[in-house]
């Protein structure tokens, strides 16, 4: 920050300065917490995502465990498209799976196991959840990074431009305040001057007078 300078436009240019800041710091404040309770939130829908892949996955290993051979699920289900939409979470511009298309191939009702078309259907519930889960911690990624920006403003304002401001203040109003006393002082002394001087022309003017 450059020099402040001592003047009556700064002065005010400063209590204006300091208005705005406290202003905005409730805005940016209220902005923090609610960011920390979205992420808490995301937090927790994140785990149950987890949760529920690892079931998931789980149903889908006893079944595989059932059959002898080894099964290459991709040969009958293909992701075929992602849609997903934008959302906002705070201010902050996220996105939300939309819809998910698969692509399956029938598979052999004779060379497959009876629980394959389940197994199929747990494998799609099972893309879903990943994908709704790596969304969310996208999300997340952006929520925290939005909150350290807004506490990096936060303790700014709060711990540097409002004390700044205000010691500006003070010390402008202290300059201004012995300026305006050392002109009274001035003007004083000045008067006091003038009156000896106009009384001493007097005095001379009345002797002269007198001889």
């Amino acid at each position: 920050m450059g020099k402040v300078k001592n003047t009556k436009t700064e002065l005010k240019a400063q209590r204006d300065a300091l208005k705005r800041y406290r202003r905005y710091l409730p805005t940016l404040q209220l902005k923090k917490q609610q960011l920390q309770m979205e992420i808490r939130g995301v937090d927790q829908r994140v785990a149950e995502k987890k949760a529920e892949e690892e079931t998931a996955r789980g149903m889908l290993a006893d079944w595989v465990k059932l059959y002898s051979d080894p099964l290459d699920y991709l040969a009958w289900l293909q992701v075929e498209s992602i849609e997903v939409e934008p959302g906002n979470i705070a201010g902050v511009a996220v996105r939300t799976l939309k819809e998910i298309r698969f692509r399956r191939t029938p598979p052999d009702l004779w060379a497959t196991p009876v629980w394959l078309d389940e197994g199929l259907a747990t494998l799609e519930t099972l893309f879903r959840l990943r994908i709704e889960r790596r969304l969310l911690e996208e999300t997340l990624r952006l929520l925290a990074e939005e909150l350290r920006t807004t506490s990096q403003r936060v303790n700014l304002f709060e711990k540097v431009k409002i004390p700044e401001c205000a010691e500006n203040i003070r010390r402008i109003r202290i300059f201004l305040g012995d300026e305006n006393t050392s002109a009274v002082v001035r003007s004083k002394i000045a008067k006091g001057k003038s009156v000896k001087k106009a009384a001493a022309e007097i005095a001379a003017v009345t002797e002269g007078t007198a001889a």
